[in-house]
């Protein structure tokens, strides 16, 4: 049973940015679930308290710990993802879902144009080329251009939208896969990700995570990028079929890869790890001052609506009352 408390309980599941911890901490009745000594015995004697959960896109709120939580009504994500929270079962429940759409965008898309650019360019390869001495007894070889290419953009949301407005600048020639048509756009869409991955030179994945999407790009996709196609990936490591990408990284049957997330991070497959022609990055695409400080307000603010009037302020689809 719940303690008879005046005052809510806000649940932080995982680390988060210190900032917003502070602010948590201090506006709040917070438990720092992960740091406890004894989390059952927390979640058996005090779970009825909590109302809010507080936890990343890495996290999320799992199917046993929600269950544990009568009285939550909210599950606050910090991060754009919410793949690692079951949303139809919290929906199932009266538990409304938000995460923090929009303020990392930029950033992301930022990231992602940056990384078609060094795998492209191999400019991270031509650092270490340097670095190693080995230009004083050799030349670098020659890369691929981007401006002028054909870049394939898997999910044409926000993120994917930023990158193509972005590539535009490069005089490339954008198409995208996507469910639906997206309007407004005057990209070509293709039907299927294999039709997409035939039809560029590079494939950028911005698409969300989540069992709809895994394993989305595999080895025929990456068979129809070809020997001479490069993909870019900043969505989820889900996404890509890892091992269908090992092997075609091995054997040449795409030039290269630029990763920002991977399937069991921090994890990496030696084979990606050995190979010159693959940029590793370490799921860093919206790891900047500026926007993780935008995503901290945004997630303190879901809490403080929720708390105030019920409801959250960015819902993900499906999920709000």
């Amino acid at each position: 049973m719940a303690s008879p408390r005046t005052t809510p309980t806000v649940l932080q599941v995982s680390p988060l940015l210190p900032d917003l911890e502070r602010a948590l901490a201090e506006r709040h009745r917070t438990v720092r679930l992960h740091e406890l000594s004894d989390p059952g015995r927390f979640l058996r004697e005090q779970g009825g308290d909590v109302v809010a959960a507080v936890t990343s896109a890495r996290f999320g709120v799992g199917d046993e710990l929600m269950d544990a939580l009568p009285r939550l009504g909210a599950i606050v994500h910090f991060g754009v993802g919410y793949e690692t929270t079951d949303v139809a079962r919290a929906r199932a429940r009266g538990i409304d879902v938000s995460n923090t759409p929009d303020v990392l965008t930029d950033c992301v898309a930022d990231l992602a144009v940056g990384a078609l650019i060094d795998v492209m360019r191999r400019l991270s390869a031509a650092d270490r080329f340097v670095r190693a001495g080995e230009w004083s007894t050799t030349a670098f070889p020659l890369a691929t251009r981007v401006s002028g290419k054909r870049v394939g953009i898997l999910g044409l949301g926000r993120i994917g939208r930023a990158v193509a407005r972005r590539l535009e600048g490069f005089g490339v020639e954008v198409s995208y896969c996507s469910r639906t048509p997206v309007p407004g756009v005057a990209y070509r869409r293709l039907p299927t990700v294999r039709e997409l991955a035939g039809a560029c030179d590079a494939l950028v994945v911005t698409v969300a995570g989540g069992a709809g999407t895994e394993g989305l790009v595999d080895a025929a996709v990456l068979d129809a990028l070809g020997p001479e196609g490069h993909l870019v990936n900043v969505a989820r490591g889900s996404v890509v079929d890892e091992f269908a990408l090992v092997t075609a990284v091995r054997e040449g049957r795409i030039a290269g890869a630029a990763l920002d997330v991977f399937a069991d991070e921090p994890n990496v497959p030696s084979a990606l790890l050995e190979s010159d022609r693959v940029v590793l990055l370490p799921h860093i695409a919206s790891a900047t001052r500026e926007t993780r400080a935008a995503m901290g307000d945004l997630a303190l603010r879901n809490v403080e609506r929720f708390l105030t009037e019920g409801v959250l302020l960015t819902p993900v689809p499906g999920s709000a009352h």
